[in-house]
């Protein structure tokens, strides 16, 4: 196996928490969800920086702020035009004229008469509903210099919001949803040889494409002056049968990581002692077939997750029909494997690991246990 690659990054300690915290309660840097828990501060002129990449702003932005300024961009430029073909009207006397006006006096825009008449024609030709009682005089050239205008940066305007708009909804975010990881990673002998094992699934009919499963041990080092943390990165290589390239998923499948010499499972995770700091984050990224666009989920376990000595349980059967059957009730569920009681190295017992590792037990009889159930070779 290739020699991994090592990625470290610093930040200084602002608290007395550090960012994977040893013991028992851990802090993430990536949530079970794949949400980053990084808080980012100090960045001088912050907002600058957002402004000048308006559009991914916006993408970014919560569906609530994003309403809200969907109703204001246009209700704002209505309201301030209609300021503008006010005061074109005032500037022009339009408003000094009783009515009817004489025929010495031709308005810039019939029936304007106050500022409410002007904000309902800025709404009118904004949205070009033209009832036909206001309108302008080709007598005011500035009134035609002002439709005009309204109408090009309203449009720009409309084109930017709208697209973020559909950015937004186009964004595979919520296909990624669809993505299972299993809850908990196991390490058991597998082809002799012991390897760590997660689970993934595609809950949906429609395939990801070009699958690519890639890990990343993160552990937090005191730096040698004692004020900061060094978060290093390891490159960790899961594959399965058919190898790392383009699996297929279209039924759940079993990635594994062989923990041998040269795995940095081996050298930085299952170092003496059993009080580990490290999470591993595991991130899927695939082409989503219907749309082309690209998709990616995030998942991390900590030391407490990875299950020792255990296996995931078959999750696939066939039916009376003839179709093979994902039964995600036993997604999650692991078996012990016999002869293979190693605990963390250089640690005993864990009870609260116990605990979890009963709960995850599937039970002596049911799906798990049947002779219809069995396990399908990744090739």
């Amino acid at each position: 196996m290739a020699s991994s690659k090592v990625f470290s990054s610093q930040t200084t300690q602002t608290d007395a928490h550090p960012l994977l915290r040893p013991g028992r309660q851990r802090r993430r840097v990536m949530s079970k969800d794949g949400h980053s828990n990084v808080r980012i501060d100090h960045v001088h002129h912050w907002r600058f920086l957002y402004l000048k990449d308006l559009w991914t702003t916006f993408i970014d932005l919560k569906w609530r702020y994003k309403l809200a300024l969907f109703s204001a961009t246009f209700a704002g430029t209505w309201f301030l035009f209609g300021l503008a073909w006010y005061l074109v009207a005032l500037l022009h006397g339009d408003l000094l004229v009783p009515l009817p006006p004489s025929a010495n006096h031709t308005l810039c825009v019939a029936n304007m008469q106050t500022l409410t008449a002007a904000f309902l024609f800025s709404l009118e030709s904004q949205t070009t509903i033209g009832y036909g009682y206001r309108y302008i005089s080709e007598e005011c050239p500035l009134a035609i210099v002002l439709l005009i205008g309204q109408l090009i940066v309203t449009s720009l305007l409309e084109v930017f919001v709208t697209g973020t708009f559909l950015a937004k909804i186009a964004r595979p975010k919520k296909r990624a949803g669809t993505v299972r990881f299993s809850q908990n990673a196991v390490v058991s002998s597998r082809d002799g040889k012991l390897c760590l094992m997660i689970r993934v699934a595609n809950m949906r009919t429609s395939l990801l494409l070009g699958c690519q499963v890639v890990g990343k041990l993160l552990r937090a080092q005191l730096a040698a002056e004692g004020e900061s943390f060094r978060l290093q990165q390891v490159n960790v290589e899961f594959h399965v049968d058919a190898g790392s390239d383009s699996p297929f998923l279209i039924l759940p499948l079993t990635f594994y990581h062989l923990i041998d010499d040269a795995s940095p499972l081996r050298r930085v995770a299952l170092a003496p002692g059993r009080d580990q700091d490290f999470e591993l984050v595991v991130i899927l990224s695939g082409t989503v077939e219907s749309t082309s666009a690209l998709c990616q989920v995030r998942t991390s376990y900590l030391p407490d997750e990875i299950l020792w000595g255990y296996e995931f349980c078959p999750v696939i059967s066939l039916s009376p029909g003839g179709k093979y059957v994902a039964d995600f009730a036993t997604f999650d569920r692991v078996v012990k494997v016999p002869g293979l009681e190693t605990p963390w190295p250089g640690g005993g017992a864990d009870p609260e690991k116990g605990r979890l590792e009963e709960s995850l037990k599937a039970p002596h009889s049911g799906k798990a246990a049947s002779p219809r159930n069995m396990k399908i070779s990744n090739v």
